[in-house]
């Protein structure tokens, strides 16, 4: 593939991007969370088609354009997505060979005996032991990856693309994922490898590519360099203006000051494991690692939307129960979600009722709905927060991302917190509403807030944090404070390569 570019409604997400593969190797895609890399795989699948000013793309000595995902699988092209797309109430075997062409009997009906006898022969070539008839929504995440893997191996084909394939896996699974790949490098198959685990690279990788920013950056033998430099290449860059500075205020806090929340020993049997940290009153603490490594399942365990299995969560020095949203607003906790438009916003109502939605018994009296202080709040906050909008009344839908994000931020201030729990909040809004929400999330620390955000930019993590903790695979693996910490230092982390 050489020069790819390609955009989404006037973003551009790929620039002259380049990679090449040969039969027979493992070839490490690397680069941050939104670096391009599955963008780059889904064109190279036919799940996307280039721009049309884009290069060219040779497969086996002659240049292709797929038109659709078929054209590319016909040929020979499989995908391993990391989100898993099986069909849940299809069987396993079905699930395997659909889209594959079958015997029929003298009747035109299907011999299901020999769907789920090859099922079962590609299920034990990868060391399954699963049930071809199994419905596949009985199965476990890690059961469905491995339903996965053995529908790409199903196909026979000449490149894989394996998206994040171990993030579901056990170690166990993992080491039988290793030994298939081995086996398709000797029949001469070549694998694109898209993981953040550098021992994984490391001992798997024949070449690696490292995007950045949607452009190419780097390619070279893995054997050639180091993890050190692989992270270097992914991060590469410096911070910027857009984001917004915490104002340099040093607190020195004593022993015996007890922080706003504290977790001991937090875990929910799933994927957050034994997780404790502390926050204090004013603190913006940046909560920083990749894709699957627990950060959201946090936040959730905290405001009760996920079952807290073990450990103890304790608010202004006095251990709560949080079973449910309902608990966790009550002892003041607020929660920002990573989708405002799937979580954190009602997209039938109007700017003034999600605003106000969270409290909208207080504006009741004799059973009616005070309208005049309930415009009063509604203006309040419009104001506050700089939300750019026609009127109150109109639609939600109608603002902009970063306008939307704000009335999210809004509806949580309604109920004046004490914690203040922040999921990706600028995911998806343009440079100018990034800094203003940063501005936001800052004027409510200096007023008293302890604020937990979750960021998958390091620079916005390093520019508003006063601490950061990094998370890798549900657990909790460094506590950095705002003078040490690095981005160089954060991916490390972040990647399991704590060795420096």
């Amino acid at each position: 593939m050489d020069s790819i570019n390609k955009s989404f409604t006037n973003v551009q997400v790929l620039k002259n991007v380049n990679i090449e593969l040969f039969k027979g190797e493992v070839h490490a895609l690397m680069g941050e969370n939104g670096a391009g890399k599955s963008t780059l795989m889904k064109i190279m699948a036919g799940i996307h088609q280039p721009d049309a000013d884009s290069g060219k793309t040779i497969y086996k000595g002659a240049e292709v354009n797929w038109n659709n995902p078929m054209e590319a699988r016909n040929k020979g092209i499989s995908v391993i997505h990391q989100e898993i797309s099986l069909s849940p109430n299809l069987s396993i075997g079905e699930n395997i060979l659909m889209g594959t062409k079958f015997k029929k009997n003298k009747f035109g009906l299907v011999k299901w005996n020999d769907i789920f006898e090859k099922a079962d022969h590609v299920l034990k070539s990868i060391g399954s032991t699963l049930n071809p008839k199994v419905n596949v929504s009985t199965l476990s995440v890690a059961q469905q990856q491995m339903v996965e893997i053995a529908r790409a191996l199903s196909l026979n084909s000449e490149i894989l693309i394996m998206d994040e394939p171990s993030a579901s896996l056990t170690d166990k699974e993992i080491l039988k994922l290793f030994g298939i790949i081995d086996e398709l490098k000797q029949k001469g198959v070549a694998i694109v490898y898209i993981s953040h685990r550098m021992d994984e690279i490391f001992q798997i990788s024949n070449r690696f590519t490292v995007l950045r920013d949607g452009e190419w950056i780097t390619t070279g033998h893995i054997s050639e360099t180091s993890p050190a430099n692989l992270v270097k290449h992914m991060v590469g860059r410096e911070l910027v203006d857009l984001f917004t500075k915490k104002s340099e205020v040093t607190k020195i806090r004593s022993k015996e000051e007890i922080p706003v929340l504290e977790l001991k020993g937090i875990s929910d049997k799933n994927t957050v494991r034994n997780v404790s940290l502390k926050i204090h009153e004013g603190e913006i603490v940046g909560l920083a690692g990749l894709v699957g490594a627990g950060r959201t399942e946090l936040i959730r365990t905290i405001f009760g939307l996920s079952e807290l299995k073990e450990g103890q969560i304790i608010l202004n020095g006095e251990k709560v129960n949080i079973n449910s949203p309902v608990e966790a607003i009550k002892l003041g906790i607020a929660h920002v979600p990573e989708s405002r438009k799937e979580q954190g916003l009602m997209a039938n109502l109007s700017v003034k009722e999600n605003i106000l939605m969270n409290r909208l018994p207080t504006y009741r009296k004799f059973k009616l709905l005070q309208k005049k202080l309930m415009d009063k709040e509604a203006d309040r906050y419009i104001n506050e927060l700089g939300v750019r909008a026609a009127s109150k009344e109109q639609n939600i839908m109608g603002l902009s991302g970063g306008n939307q994000q704000k009335v999210v931020i809004a509806k949580w201030l309604s109920i004046n917190p004490k914690v203040l729990l922040l999921d990706e909040p600028t995911r998806g809004v343009d440079v100018g509403a990034k800094t203003e929400i940063h501005k936001i999330i800052c004027n409510l620390a200096e007023r008293g807030l302890a604020v937990l955000m979750i960021s998958s930019e390091l620079p916005e993590v390093l520019a508003v944090s006063d601490r950061i903790l990094v998370m890798h695979e549900g657990e909790l693996k460094a506590d950095l404070s705002k003078e040490e910490a690095t981005q160089e230092k954060i991916m490390y982390h972040a990647t399991g390569e704590i060795n420096q």
